[in-house]
């Protein structure tokens, strides 16, 4: 028997839900809804267990339609580098261990700069649950037999240039399915070192869009 291939079920994350609401919200405020409509499907957003129960909630709106031509594009990769003017060339924040070691990590806001430098020491910087409040974030790290370890959530996307002279640079290119999703670019260079950075699986940026489309002024 010839059966039809059914579409996945995905279960709804709160920042898809907190998207649907969002859009909404602004259908609100259009008037395209009335104030009815607008109470009745938000009760059926925070009932939604999938995404597919999400959808048609939006679908006869603009944005539904424009979220639907969305997911049938693949996102576009993201630049190799940082737009020009985005980071700034000084350090918002820098990361010092001196034979010793210096861990950030955590709820904290992400710096668009930080530069790390482990010295006969360790820096560990675990942006898996730090908040995002830029689009680009770039993280400057030099060993000198030492080690840096950077761990990023795994829905955003990661990019690295550097390299290891008698020792290792090694950082996993990401790419987030999120359009919109910050990137973190490590620039390194270890000596007698290494520097690492990779995606912790399991850990989520949740509300990333809302608080992109905050940033953005949207």
């Amino acid at each position: 028997m010839d059966l039809q291939k059914q579409p996945p079920v995905l279960r709804a994350s709160d920042a898809d839900r907190d998207r649907t609401a969002d859009i909404l919200r602004d259908a609100l405020a259009e008037g395209r809804l009335t104030a009815e409509e607008h109470s009745e499907r938000i009760d059926g957003v925070y009932r939604a267990k999938t995404t597919a129960e999400l959808e048609p909630l939006i679908r006869d709106l603009p944005a539904g339609h424009d979220q639907a031509a969305a997911r049938g594009r693949a996102p576009e990769p993201a630049p190799a580098r940082p737009s020009p003017g985005a980071v700034p060339p000084v350090a918002d924040e820098n990361l010092v261990a001196v034979l010793s070691g210096s861990v950030r990590r955590g709820r904290w806001r992400v710096a668009r700069r930080t530069h790390a430098y482990a010295i006969l020491g360790s820096v560990e910087i675990d942006l898996s649950e730090a908040i995002f409040e830029q689009r680009q974030v770039v993280i400057k790290a030099v060993a000198l037999f030492g080690s840096v370890e950077i761990r990023v959530p795994e829905n955003v996307s990661l990019r690295g240039t550097g390299t290891g002279v008698l020792g290792s640079f090694e950082v996993d290119t990401l790419d987030s399915p999120d359009q919109d999703a910050p990137v973190v670019y490590v620039d390194g260079f270890a000596v007698l070192g290494s520097i690492e950075a990779r995606p912790t699986r399991g850990k989520l940026v949740r509300d990333l869009h809302r608080r992109v489309r905050k940033h953005l002024g949207h």
